[in-house]
């Protein structure tokens, strides 16, 4: 589905166009081939980069054809049935148009287009960071949920079961999809800072500093949360290697205590001549021995810390 948003700075909210004109923001989600085309066609882009919008695996990264920008990025996009932390969204940034094309629902963009936050599509610059600084705000919010939960497990590391494990791969997994999405990003947003591909005016000049910022921490809060997961892991495998290992030493040691008797009992079950076998307290002279022995091979074993 095409959608074209139009609004000036004398509007008072985002309007909705029939067809697109100088200023429009034109929003496909999920377009057919033959929507590319049309797309294509109309804003005379580069169909061999756009069409790479249609792997749903594309990384994020920068492309310059005839004037026109293309900014491949990837997002947050959480489906409970699928294994899927990010999906990919294009932006096409022309000489007199802001285009966005993504093949699924693109959750921060309903800001916008709700009338959560305003937009003026004729300022195309300021509309990229502000499509940018919201992109920037949910990935944030996704890792201030994980960095809690993470930060939970930390301090009961002793205490930590199977299912927790399994959820700490998960958002491990996640992390590293973030980081896979926003390291590249960060970098063509400094080439397209450096370069000179747009046109920036002194607000614009802050804005992208204080983008390229977030960002950045961004990366770092990714990596330092995904650093926690691994040492929580290590540490757990630590613990549970010991439990198993202390739980295996209890084992011997409670097998050899055993073995005593049972070895004392069958020698005393034979049915030849044993010593003591004439002495009328015989049962209580073996029983004292094998109490004695199992006590001092206990105490060993206690001393050895096996139990």
């Amino acid at each position: 589905m095409i959608t074209h948003y139009f609004r000036t700075v004398k509007d008072g909210e985002l309007k909705v166009t029939d067809e697109s004109r100088t200023g429009t923001w034109t929003h496909a989600v999920s377009p057919t081939k033959e929507e590319i085309q049309i797309l294509i066609k109309e804003y005379a882009l580069d169909a061999s980069i756009v069409e790479d919008i249609t792997d749903f695996f594309e990384v994020p990264r920068f492309e310059r054809s005839s004037g026109v920008l293309y900014f491949f990025l990837r997002y947050p996009f959480d489906v409970k049935d699928e294994d899927i932390d990010t999906a990919p969204l294009l932006i096409v940034m022309g000489e007199s148009f802001v285009l966005t094309i993504g093949q699924r629902e693109v959750p921060f963009l309903e800001r916008f287009i709700s009338g959560k936050e305003s937009v003026v599509t004729t300022q195309k610059t300021k509309l990229f960071i502000q499509f940018m600084a919201t992109l920037t705000s949910a990935f944030d919010m996704e890792l201030t949920g994980m960095r809690r939960a993470v930060y939970r497990d930390r301090t009961r590391v002793r205490d930590i079961k199977g299912r927790d494990i399994q959820r700490l791969v998960s958002d491990e997994h996640h992390l590293n999809d973030i980081i896979a999405a926003v390291v590249p990003t960060n970098a063509w947003l400094q080439q397209l800072t450096t370069g000179n591909f747009i046109q920036l005016y002194n607000e614009d000049v802050a804005l992208m500093e204080d983008l390229m910022i977030a960002n950045s921490q961004l990366i770092d809060s990714a990596k330092s949360i995904l650093k926690t997961i691994q040492n929580i892991r290590n540490a757990t495998e630590a613990i549970l290697t010991q439990k198993l290992n202390n739980t295996i030493q209890t084992l011997t040691a409670l097998t050899i205590i055993l073995t005593i008797p049972t070895i004392v009992a069958s020698l005393y079950g034979m049915n030849v001549p044993l010593p003591l076998a004439g002495h009328p307290y015989s049962f209580w002279l073996v029983l004292v021995f094998i109490v004695t022995v199992v006590a001092l091979v206990a105490h060993f074993f206690r001393q050895k810390r096996w139990f």
